[in-house]
């Protein structure tokens, strides 16, 4: 299965991602290295996030990024 790099804005309502795909890889290693170069490039006003997906096809990747996960709860204990 190949690597995605994506590139991931959030819209104006913040319901929907924009995600862009930036290259895909068969290694790791190279999907990591797009990845820390494209993170250097990023302006300090600039929120994308830059993010590498393994999945089996384009479609999958982009709904893997598209899910809403929710912040785990911190207990008083684990803090």
């Amino acid at each position: 299965m190949p690597y995605f790099v994506y590139r991931i804005t959030d819209s104006a309502t913040g319901l929907i991602k924009r995600l862009e795909l930036l290259d895909t890889f068969d290694s790791y290693r190279e999907a990591k290295q797009l990845t820390k170069k494209t993170r250097l490039t990023l302006g300090g006003s600039d929120t994308a996030q830059i993010k590498v997906m393994f999945a089996e096809n384009a479609l999958s990747a982009e709904e893997q990024l598209q899910e809403k996960r929710e912040k785990p709860t911190t207990m008083e204990w684990e803090k």
